[in-house]
């Protein structure tokens, strides 16, 4: 409970139009009467109230009355939105007292140990989004530096499970699939949701969108359907189709994980035990009694060794075994893209492909898939280890699969898409092998960051096009990959990127990497 510190005063309210991205920021004018009689200071904290409801926001400064007039106070997009009122409702405005939880805070940048309750005060401040962009740094940050124990992942993946909704589809059986990220084009899930959900599984799928990635899952599906879907829709989609494909954010499921992620995105840290907390608290609230995980492997992923790997896979073990959530963890092959596409709407294309069966899939991506689907089949009683592949190839072979993906389509409610004829962004340029040789190296980061400024995925239609894969044999000049985009400055920019960078090394064969991997 916050404590207040100075008498309210009342403002009219003013829904300003920045995207703050899970931060609540309140704007103030400078010569506001009751900004100089309260003491307010650029940055400081303060405590909205108003209809019964109450905000901790960081206090912006303004000098220009179009914004915020001296008898207002501008509320940020997200911030407003949480009061349930129309502009110019009135509110009360005073500063307020640092979080509960912020003792424990200081603790960890300490470098103490924090037990069960310091790690579910603290979840409980940032789902309520009472901790500042600074503070929420400084949490982030200190759990990156001072590596959180497995018990500390363990108390703050609870925490993160208790802030918010947790679905319970009253089946034994609700299976997922979810990879740690950092290969592009790896769109698994949307093979894997139709084959599991034609055999009867229930695969209720809640997806991101994009965090540093040019693609999400739900940035993908969205090229296809509908994915911010409220939530009686989704349980109703999943009770009739037995799957889905959706954005989480409607879900409130593990709604500390999306503040968190806020910070992380810019600061590009991704910890182990954040990483871990992240994906079981969302695997968890969704309902999730079987989890099959993608840990992909190489050079420029996010896990660079077998042992790294397996130190990894060793805490999520510990942590699901904990929460009771049957784990299966598959270390893959992340030495490069994953598909042809990197971009929603050339990802979308790779996975219809796969889906009819067309000459054209990307191999990789249809094989892939399948592996990880046969072992979400295996976790069905009545299936003999071993015989998942073999089912899921049935399922997927006999279009039984294609036909589960487009009932979910239709009932997600289903987008104008041409996977032989995509809209792709008319501004390209080709990406050429500088000399003859193998492909021996690409690099998953360079081409991420190609096709994210390229205007993935914010732009659907803009990404990366490979032509080329690991171990094909190319001349001197032959087209490695084609950038799409819709804006000149865009592609500009992703131009400017691959020539400082193609993202592909050309050698001999006896410099291809081997990775070690379990399919």
């Amino acid at each position: 409970m916050n404590t207040v510190i100075s008498v309210p005063s009342r403002l009219a309210l003013r829904r300003v139009l920045i995207d703050t991205y899970h931060e609540n920021v309140a704007y103030m004018h400078r010569d506001c009467e009751i900004y100089r009689a309260e003491g307010f200071k650029a940055l400081s904290k303060v405590e909205v109230r108003t209809n019964g409801r109450h905000i901790l926001a960081t206090l912006n400064v303004v000098e220009d009355a179009s914004i915020v007039a001296c008898g207002e106070l501008g509320l940020s997009i997200a911030a407003f939105a949480q009061m349930g009122v129309e502009d110019g409702h009135t509110a009360t405005v005073s500063q307020a007292e640092p979080p509960a939880s912020i003792s424990a805070l200081h603790r960890k940048l300490n470098g103490e140990r924090l037990g069960r309750e310091d790690f579910r005060s603290i979840v409980q401040d940032i789902a309520q989004h009472h901790y500042s962009k600074i503070e929420l740094t400084a949490f982030v940050v200190a759990c990156n530096r001072d590596e959180l124990d497995r018990e500390e992942v363990y108390f703050l993946t609870e925490a993160m499970i208790g802030a918010g909704q947790r679905l319970d589809w009253h089946e034994n059986l609700v299976v997922d699939k979810h990879c740690i990220g950092g290969i592009p084009g790896n769109r698994t899930s949307m093979l894997i949701v139709p084959i599991v959900a034609a055999h009867g599984m229930l695969c209720p799928k809640t997806s991101s969108r994009a965090i540093t990635s040019p693609a999400g899952t739900a940035d993908t599906m969205e090229v296809l359907a509908e994915v911010e879907l409220p939530i009686e829709q989704l349980k109703d989609i999943v009770r009739k189709h037995r799957g889905c494909l959706a954005w989480g954010g409607t879900a409130n499921l593990s709604p500390a994980d999306d503040v968190l992620i806020s910070v992380e995105r810019p600061l590009s840290l991704d910890s182990p035990g954040q990483m871990v907390a992240s994906i079981l608290s969302k695997k968890i609230s969704a309902g999730s009694s079987h989890l099959v995980l993608d840990i992909p492997i190489g050079p420029s992923a996010k896990v660079r060794s077998m042992p790294e790997a397996q130190r990894l896979r060793r805490l999520f073990e510990y942590v699901a075994r904990r929460m009771q959530l049957s784990l299966d963890v598959v270390i893959t092959d992340g030495r490069q893209p994953i598909g042809f596409g990197i971009g929603p709407v050339l990802e979308a294309r790779d996975v219809m492909r796969v889906l009819e069966n067309d000459p054209r899939a990307p191999m990789d991506l249809r094989q892939k898939a399948l592996r990880l689907a046969g072992r979400l089949i295996e976790c069905d009683p009545d299936v003999r280890g071993g015989d998942g592949f073999a089912i899921a190839r049935d399922i997927l072979d006999s279009g039984r699969a294609l036909t589960k993906m487009n009932d979910i389509i239709t009932a997600q409610g289903s987008k104008d898409f041409n996977h032989n004829q995509p809209d792709l962004g008319l501004l390209t340029f080709d990406v050429q092998a500088p000399r003859a040789g193998m492909v021996v190296g690409i690099e998953n980061i360079q081409l991420a960051r190609i096709a994210s400024l390229a205007g993935a995925p914010k732009v659907k239609n803009a990404g990366v096009d490979l032509l080329c894969k690991l171990g094909d044999t190319v001349l001197a000049d032959a087209v490695l990959y084609r950038v799409h985009a819709s804006y000149p400055a865009d592609l500009e920019f992703a131009r400017q990127a691959s020539l400082k960078s193609i993202g592909y090394t050309i050698g001999v064969a006896n410099e291809l990497p081997h990775v070690f991997v379990e399919f």
